[in-house]
């Protein structure tokens, strides 16, 4: 998988790019409104825009399951001027039909043949928005099962407690192990779970928005485990960088409807990362993520990950509290 992986690393540090800079000319006026009221800025449609063109150079028979259309830009020239500047800061060459075409090369169904890229462009739009935590999130699938993550995270820093934000990338290959190196360059190390058995001594994270995640069933869950401290609330997938390099070994991903399903996009690069940092992930059910039901994971309810030594415990909480044990 090394060609496949450094083409995601390079794909994911251009797009990083993009969002720094887009981030240093904000204006409110950037930012719209998809069908289901969930923000999409300059930065989501341009960090696309160089992750599909970049990985289509790379692999041009892979598609792309991406998070994002060019829709809302052929009918609103300001937004599209932008973007396509946005763009044009590390893929100069670019012309305007180019970016569309390219945001638009994420509209692959998904599914159990072949290979596909999954591609988050901006995982964590309004933590992007209010300057914290958001990754830049790319996996390839291949027959259903994720080979490669990598995530791309622009303010989190180094190492916890760490005050000064450094920005890191962390990665994992199928049977690889996981890593991390700043985001940048330079040496690349290796990361693993916590060794923590004990749940009450456990660090748990969770969505800051309560919408994507129940607060309310988290925090049951945690007093049936005796967790001491509060919560870790961290927009994107950068939750799951914490708990593969050691620095939580909860995550819970509690939906607050119950019709809702996961994305696969929200979910693969972080997925594998914690299974090769030593980790588990499953569903409510204990079940494995499916990743060969389309864009979502149609089969699946909910996401739980663990360190892999409190998973049994962690799951038999939230059964629990979910059917009212």
């Amino acid at each position: 998988m090394h060609k496949e992986l450094e083409a995601a690393l390079a794909a994911a540090g251009a797009a990083a790019q993009v969002c720094r800079r887009v981030q240093e000319t904000f204006l409110p006026r950037e930012v719209v409104l998809k069908p289901d009221r969930s923000p999409v800025t300059v930065a989501d449609f341009g960090a696309q825009a160089v992750i599909n063109h970049l990985l289509g150079a790379a692999f041009p028979d892979i598609p792309v399951v991406g998070e994002e259309h060019a829709g809302a830009l052929r009918c609103q020239g300001e937004l599209r001027r932008q973007v396509v500047e946005a763009v044009a800061s590390v893929l100069p060459d670019l012309g305007e039909a180019e970016v569309l075409a390219a945001i638009d090369r994420g509209d692959f169904g998904g599914g159990s043949g072949g290979r596909f890229w999954a591609v988050d462009p901006i995982d964590g739009t309004k933590g992007f928005l209010r300057r914290q935590q958001y990754a830049v999130a790319i996996a390839l699938v291949d027959g259903g099962e994720v080979m490669l993550g990598v995530l791309a995270c622009p303010a989190l820093p180094w190492a916890l407690p760490e005050a000064e934000p450094m920005g890191c990338v962390l990665a994992a290959t199928r049977g690889g192990g996981a890593w991390m190196q700043r985001l940048g360059g330079g040496p690349r190390e290796s990361v693993a779970v916590a060794s923590e058995t004990d749940p009450r001594r456990a660090v748990l994270c969770e969505s800051v928005e309560a919408e994507h995640s129940s607060h309310t069933t988290s925090a049951e869950v945690a007093q049936r485990l005796g967790v001491r401290t509060a919560p870790v609330r961290m927009d994107s997938q950068c939750k799951y960088a914490l708990l593969a390099r050691g620095d939580a070994s909860v995550y819970l991903r509690l939906p607050s409807q119950a019709e809702y399903r996961e994305k696969v996009w929200d979910h693969a690069a972080g997925a594998i990362l914690v299974e090769e940092a030593g980790g588990r992930v499953s569903d409510l059910e204990g079940r494995a993520l499916d990743f060969a039901r389309g864009r979502t994971l149609a089969s699946n309810r909910g996401v739980i990950a663990t360190n892999g030594y409190l998973h049994d415990a962690v799951l038999a909480a939230v059964r629990a509290v979910v059917r009212g044990g």
